[in-house]
């Protein structure tokens, strides 16, 4: 079976026909960028110990393997403001779906990654690693094709991240968000100071159909500033109150998350 074949066969098994029909042109498209896949992982831990194996597997395990497996800079956050404390937020890029689909059998046949993490990894019933994980799969959209690595002069030991979740009623209303993203407001973001990590498309997750993107900042002082020139912003007050792309027409939910990342975050 050819690749082409293979992954979207795997796609329809996984969420049905129309989805691998609307992934074609990423996994063949010849012009321009093509985009990233961006699978977010979210680790419910329990407090204590636990806290502490995760560190451990992640820094010394698990993001070793994962770029020996040709995944790119890997982000691992802890929460700073949101629900559901102690969890961690874990962004592995892939440059493609067949990474996404190849990545487990090549962890599972990585011999250090299954020695360094075996604490993790073999934890037993009665006092297990985490407590669920949960998982979402997005692309990344036209206007930001690839994640971006912030750098900040003061070396970012402050560093701040922002995780926006954008839900809409149809996918047409979220098509019509991404567009606005795509063609003005991703550029009035870097304008203000509100410095993009990536944005995404989300193909298969919870609370459909929504998109989500992430923001870095030195601090939290930083963020302020940057949230109170957009808001100023007279490109932003135009196209916020033009007709088909106001809130109330594509917008029905937005949720954020503040983040810090860990000690180890490649991001």
């Amino acid at each position: 079976m050819k690749r082409r074949s293979f992954l979207q066969s795997s796609l329809a098994l996984a969420g049905g026909g129309a989805l691998a029909s609307s992934l074609t042109w990423a996994a063949d498209d010849t012009g321009g960028a093509r985009p990233q896949f961006y699978e977010w992982r979210l680790y419910h831990l329990r407090r204590g110990p636990g806290q502490v194996l995760f560190d451990k597997f992640y820094r010394d395990a698990a993001i070793p393997a994962l770029q020996r497996a040709g995944i790119g800079r890997i982000g691992v956050f802890g929460v700073k403001v949101g629900p559901e404390n102690p969890a961690m937020h874990v962004l592995l890029p892939h440059a493609s779906l067949e990474s996404l689909i190849t990545t487990p059998a090549r962890l599972e046949a990585d011999a250090d990654f299954q020695k360094t993490g075996a604490e993790f990894l073999n934890a037993p019933a009665a006092n297990p690693a985490y407590a669920r994980v949960e998982s979402s799969l997005m692309m990344a959209f036209e206007g930001m094709p690839k994640l971006e690595v912030p750098s900040f002069p003061g070396g970012g030991a402050s560093r701040l991240f922002e995780l926006r979740t954008y839900e809409s009623h149809s996918l047409k209303a979220r098509g019509k968000k991404i567009e606005m993203f795509n063609r003005w407001e991703i550029p009035i973001f870097r304008r203000v100071g509100l410095t993009p990590v990536f944005f995404g498309k989300t193909l298969i997750g919870d609370r459909l159909p929504n998109l989500t993107y992430m923001l870095a900042f030195e601090n939290s002082e930083a963020r302020d500033k940057a949230w109170s020139a957009f808001g100023a912003d007279p490109d932003w007050k135009k196209l916020r109150a033009t007709p088909g792309y106001t809130d109330s027409e594509i917008v029905c939910n937005i949720s954020n998350l503040l983040l810090q990342p860990a000690a180890y975050s490649q991001i």
